[in-house]
């Protein structure tokens, strides 16, 4: 049964329609990857679902619950959970306060930014950084970290809100190779232990033909191509409309085989 549902969404900016129509679902326990060229309506798509943008038209109903309308705060509190491409934390907080934080939010409590958070469900926050593997520098502040070690923990401060639904957008941007596959490995560790589902954008191609069940495909906003890697990876109009030659298909099929 699909966690979410998306019908006919649409939204314009001016005449130009950003995005036309397009609908999908996404079921729990799923990574889905949302692709496409540039200008293919992915971040306007994105932003409508996390409620940063409002549908003209259409519907985004999440576990039943109609998400068009809503502020990015009612959405993150019906456990929908949020990264960003530039990696969002407290730099002045350690890394453990983060953390917290986000549970503060989650549990609906409010808090002031000159009163530390320290006594405030600490276990619980280590706890989420252990699953992460960020448990051992709990007590830095987020400003020394690698980048690498910040995404960690927003993918941490993330999982505070118990997500039914993560949304990830372009989560290895600025990410050396073997940082990008160990956090979506994480990831996927996360999806399968917690039975959430994932929406992530994301345009290092390697990163999505290894990690997502399923894929959609966007063009001029509208929807393409939908299915699992291996149907995108063959489908001839997603070659010709996003790929050009479909040269980035082949090498990535290659590699596969030769592994």
């Amino acid at each position: 049964m699909s966690l979410m549902q998306v019908s006919n969404l649409g939204k314009s900016f001016g005449g130009v329609k950003a995005v036309d129509g397009i609908s999908f679902e996404l079921r729990a326990g799923e990574l889905l990857a949302l692709i496409g060229p540039n200008g293919a309506g992915k971040s306007t798509t994105f932003n409508m679902v996390n409620g940063q943008l409002k549908a003209d038209a259409g519907s985004i109903l999440f576990d039943g619950k109609e998400l068009v309308g809503l502020k990015p705060r009612e959405i993150w509190r019906l456990s929908v959970s949020r990264t960003f491409q530039i990696a969002e934390t407290f730099a002045s907080l350690t890394v453990v306060e983060n953390v917290q934080m986000a549970l503060l939010s989650a549990d609906h409590r409010l808090f002031s930014m000159w009163r530390k958070a320290a006594a405030y469900k600490r276990d619980e926050a280590l706890g989420l950084l252990e699953q992460v593997g960020m448990a051992a520098q709990a007590d830095r502040p987020c400003s020394v970290l690698a980048y690498g070690d910040v995404k960690r923990v927003e993918l941490a401060i993330a999982m505070a809100n118990k997500p039914k639904l993560l949304l990830m957008d372009e989560p290895t941007a600025g990410m050396a190779p073997r940082e990008r596959n160990d956090l979506m490995a994480l990831t996927k560790k996360l999806v399968t232990e917690r039975n959430m589902a994932v929406l992530f954008t994301e345009h290092s191609m390697d990163v999505v033909f290894a990690y997502a069940d399923r894929m959609i495909v966007l063009a001029r906003g509208r929807l393409i191509a939908e299915g699992k890697p291996h149907e995108i990876r063959d489908d001839p109009k997603v070659q010709e409309v996003y790929f050009g030659s479909g040269k980035t298909f082949e090498k990535l099929k290659k590699s596969r085989e030769v592994a």
